[in-house]
C-alpha cells in the first residue's frame, strides 16, 4: 500500500516563490482597498456636492431676506451673537465630530453605546455653557442691544453639538445623505422661511418683538429641525444602546482623550470667525453686517471641504490601522486637488461679479467687495491645510494642535494690526474689514504650507494638492470674467456671468487637469458597503 508523505512547510529555495506570492497578494489587496477608498470618497463628495448646491440655493434667500428686510444693523448683531453660539457648540462636541470615527473603529463595544457616551458628555457641557451665556449675555452682544428673545439663542448650543455628533456617526457608515438632508435642505430652508415668517408677524401681525428678534428665532427653529433630521436616521442605523449606563470614570476618560481634537476643532473654526469677533469690537453693527454677508458668500466654497471630510476620516483611520501610509498620502493629495479645483472655480464665479452678488442682498452691501475678494482667496489657500489636518489629527494630534494655536495667534495679531493701520490712515470701516479678510488669507496660506510639510514628513511621501492646470484654468476664467462679465448690468452678471465663468473654468480644468483617477469623482460607482469600515 502506497504511503502518502506528510505535508511539511516549504523551506529553502521553495519558500521564496511562496513569499513572493504572499507579498503580491498583499499588494493586490491593498491596491483593491485603495480603489474602494477613492470610490467611497468620490461617491461621498458627489453626494455632498449636490448638498452644497442645495445649500447655496437656500442660503441666498436668507441673505436676501435678512439684508433687505431686517437691515445691516440687525444682521450685524445677529452675526456677532452667532460667533459665540457656534464657538460654544464647537467646544461642547469636545472633538467628537472627527474623533468619533476613531473611537468606533477601535472600541469593541456596541456602537450605539459608544455614541451614547459622547452624547452624555456633550449634554453635560452644553447645559453648563448655555446657562452661563444666558446669565451673562455680554459676549454674544458686544453692542449691548438685544431683547429677551435674543438671549434664547443659547437654546441652540446643545442641538448644534448633538447634530454634529449624529451626522459624524452616520458618515462613519457612509450615510452622507443624512448630512445633505439635515444641513443643506432642512436647516437652511427652515432658516429662510422662518426669517420671512417672523418678519411678517411683526409687520402685519402686530408682534414687533418677534420682528426685532426674527433672525434669532428663525435660527433656533432651524437648528432644532436639523437635529430631528439627524437623530431619526441615527436611531435607524445604530439603534438604541444595549445594557448601557453612563459611568463618570468612562465619561471622564473620553473627555481627556478627545481634548486635543476639541481644541484643534475650536481653533480651526475660530480662524473663520475671529475676524468677525474682532471687527465687532472695532466697528459699528452695520459694518459687521456687511462683512458677515461677504463672509457668508465666501464661505460657500468652504462647504466643499465638508463634502469629503466625513468619508476621509474613516478611510484614514482604517489605513492607519493597516499601516498603509502611502495610501493616506495618495488620498490626501487626491481629495486636496478636488477641493482646491472646486473652490477656485466657485471663488472666481462669485468673486468677479461680486458687486452683483452682494447687490442682491442690498445696495449698502456692495461696500464689502474687497473683503469678499480676500475671503474667497482665503478659502482657496486653506484647502491644503484642511486635507492635511484631516490626517494629522490622527497621526500627530499634539503637533497639529500647536500649529493650529500658532495659526490663530498669527491671525489675531495680523487682524488687529491691519485694522489699526487702516484706522491710522483714516480708512473707512469697510477698508478695515478688508484688512481683517487679508489677514485671514495670509494666515491660511502659512498654515497650508506648514501642515502639508508636516504631514509629508510623517508619511515620508510628498503631499501636493496644486497643479499647473489650476493656474491655466483660473487665468482663462479671469480673462472671460474681466473681458465680458464686468461690463454687463448687475442682473446679467449673475444670470449670465456666473455660468460663463464657471463653464469656462470647468472646461479647461477637465481637459488639462483631470486624469482617470480625478474623473472618478463624476463616474457612478457601486455603493460602498454600509457596514462599519473597521
Amino acid at each position: 500500500m502506497t504511503q502518502i508523505a506528510p505535508i511539511t512547510p516549504a523551506t529553502g529555495a521553495g519558500a521564496v516563490p511562496l513569499a513572493q506570492d504572499a507579498a503580491a497578494a498583499d499588494g493586490l489587496r491593498q491596491d483593491a482597498a485603495h480603489r474602494r477608498d477613492i470610490a467611497a470618497l468620490a461617491k461621498g463628495g458627489r453626494t455632498n456636492f449636490f448638498g452644497f448646491l442645495l445649500r447655496l440655493a437656500a442660503r441666498l434667500p436668507f441673505l436676501f431676506i435678512a439684508g433687505r428686510l431686517y437691515g445691516a444693523d440687525a444682521l450685524g448683531r445677529f452675526a456677532s451673537a452667532l460667533v459665540v453660539i457656534e464657538l460654544a457648540a464647537q467646544l461642547c462636541t469636545l472633538g467628537q465630530k472627527r474623533g468619533i470615527a476613531q473611537r468606533l473603529s477601535e472600541d469593541d463595544r456596541h456602537a450605539a453605546n459608544i455614541i451614547a457616551d459622547g452624547v452624555v458628555l456633550t449634554l453635560l457641557i452644553a447645559v453648563v455653557v448655555s446657562i452661563g451665556l444666558y446669565l451673562v449675555p455680554a459676549p454674544m452682544f458686544p453692542s449691548g442691544e438685544y431683547s429677551w428673545l435674543d438671549r434664547l439663542l443659547v437654546l441652540a448650543i446643545c442641538p448644534v453639538a448633538l447634530t454634529d455628533i449624529a451626522l459624524a456617526a452616520l458618515a462613519y457608515r457612509y450615510d452622507v445623505g443624512a448630512t445633505v438632508k439635515a444641513r443643506s435642505v432642512i436647516e437652511p430652508w427652515t432658516l429662510s422661511i422662518g426669517a420671512g415668517l417672523f418678519y411678517a408677524l411683526g409687520r402685519w401681525g402686530g408682534m414687533g418683538l418677534a420682528q426685532a428678534s426674527g433672525l434669532s428665532l428663525s435660527y433656533i427653529l432651524s437648528i432644532f429641525a436639523a437635529l430631528v433630521a439627524a437623530m431619526v436616521p441615527l436611531l435607524r442605523s445604530y439603534g438604541l444602546p444595549r445594557a448601557w449606563t453612563p459611568h463618570p470614570l468612562r465619561i471622564g476618560q473620553l473627555a481627556l482623550a478627545t481634548m486635543p481634537l476639541a481644541v484643534a476643532d475650536a481653533v480651526e473654526w475660530g480662524t473663520r470667525r475671529i475676524d468677525i469677533a474682532i471687527l465687532g469690537l472695532f466697528a459699528q453693527p452695520a459694518s459687521v453686517g456687511v462683512y458677515y454677508v461677504a463672509q457668508q458668500v465666501a464661505s460657500l466654497p468652504q462647504k466643499l471641504k465638508t463634502s469629503f471630510e466625513p468619508i476621509l476620516g474613516p478611510v484614514i483611520t482604517r489605513n492607519l490601522k493597516e499601516g498603509n501610509l502611502r495610501a493616506i498620502a495618495t488620498q490626501v493629495c487626491q481629495v486636496g486637488f478636488w477641493i482646491t479645483a472646486a473652490q477656485a472655480g466657485i471663488a472666481l464665479a462669485l468673486g468677479i461679479p461680486g458687486d452683483g452678488v452682494l447687490g442682491l442682498v442690498g445696495p449698502q452691501f456692495t461696500g464689502g467687495m474687497l473683503a469678499l475678494a480676500f475671503l474667497l482667496g482665503a478659502e482657496v489657500c486653506a484647502a491644503p491645510a484642511v486635507v492635511s489636518e484631516a490626517a494629522l489629527i490622527y497621526i500627530a494630534p499634539m503637533r497639529n494642535l500647536w500649529v493650529s494655536l500658532a495659526t490663530i495667534a498669527i491671525q489675531a495679531v495680523l487682524t488687529i494690526a491691519g485694522m489699526m493701520v487702516a484706522r491710522r490712515f483714516a480708512f473707512d470701516e469697510m477698508d478695515q474689514a478688508a484688512a481683517a479678510a487679508g489677514a485671514l488669507l495670509v494666515t491660511l496660506l502659512i498654515a497650508s504650507f506648514v501642515k502639508s510639510r508636516l504631514l509629508s514628513l510623517y508619511l515620508q511621501q510628498p503631499v501636493r494638492t496644486l497643479r499647473w492646470a489650476l493656474v491655466i484654468a483660473g487665468a482663462v476664467a479671469v480673462a472671460v470674467g474681466w473681458g465680458v462679465v464686468t461690463f454687463l448690468p448687475e442682473w446679467a452678471q449673475i444670470a449670465l456671468g456666473i455660468p460663463a465663468i464657471l463653464g469656462t473654468y470647468c472646461f479647461v480644468i477637465w481637459r488639462l487637469g483631470f486624469g482617470p483617477a480625478d474623473r472618478m469623482l463624476f463616474r457612478r460607482q457601486p455603493a460602498p458597503e454600509t457596514q462599519d469600515p473597521a
